[in-house]
């Protein structure tokens, strides 16, 4: 892909979530932190709730613009509120995909503080968008397919859990204990 072509990529990636969404995103362009380290054309759209729902949206625009034969990903992270630090949380896994290793489902990473203020999840599992299925998750541009893949917020005990019992354990314990998601203050789903 050329330079052109990542530039009608990034367009066609906010489309795409503008579609699934309904309305325009909110464009945040991140000035702290690695910010050098991303491809310039990299953003995050913000949605905010609709459809009776109370759920923020934030969305990475341009993660994987290096990333053209592998990993093509996109992340999305969930909340219950308005709240710009959540930018800054998928420019670091941008980051960290970009330079460090590249990321993808059933991934976990060490977020390095609380998803949201006091919340015990400093952790986040990588994850289909179950909420939303493939019509978020498959975004094709140029005949190639990149998903755009939830980003979860866990303990670092339910990192635990998946790396011992499997990414199909930790998903069933989601369901099992029925994950409140959207809960910054949930308890860990890992008994002491």
């Amino acid at each position: 892909m050329d330079f052109n072509d990542l530039a009608e990529f990034t367009v066609a990636c906010k489309l795409h979530y503008e579609a699934y969404f309904g309305k325009p995103g909110r464009k945040i362009v991140w000035r702290a932190g690695p910010v050098e380290k991303l491809h310039p054309y990299f953003y995050v759209l913000e949605f905010a709730p609709s459809g009776g729902k109370s759920t923020w949206t934030y969305c990475t625009v341009g993660m994987s613009l290096d990333r053209l034969s592998e990993s093509r990903i996109e992340l999305f992270v969930l909340s219950p509120r308005q709240d710009e630090s959540l930018a800054e949380l998928l420019l670091s896994c941008a980051s960290f995909h970009r330079n460090d290793a590249p990321l993808d489902l059933n991934h976990t990473v060490n977020i390095g503080r609380p998803w949201l203020a006091d919340s015990c999840c400093d952790y986040a599992f990588i994850s289909l968008p179950y909420l939303h299925g493939e019509a978020l998750e498959l975004f094709d541009f140029a005949s190639v397919t990149t998903h755009c893949y939830w980003l979860i917020p866990i303990t670092e005990a339910e990192r635990d859990y998946k790396i011992q019992h499997g990414a199909e354990a930790l998903e069933q314990l989601f369901e099992q204990q029925e994950l409140d998601y959207l809960n910054p203050k949930r308890s860990c789903l890992i008994s002491p």
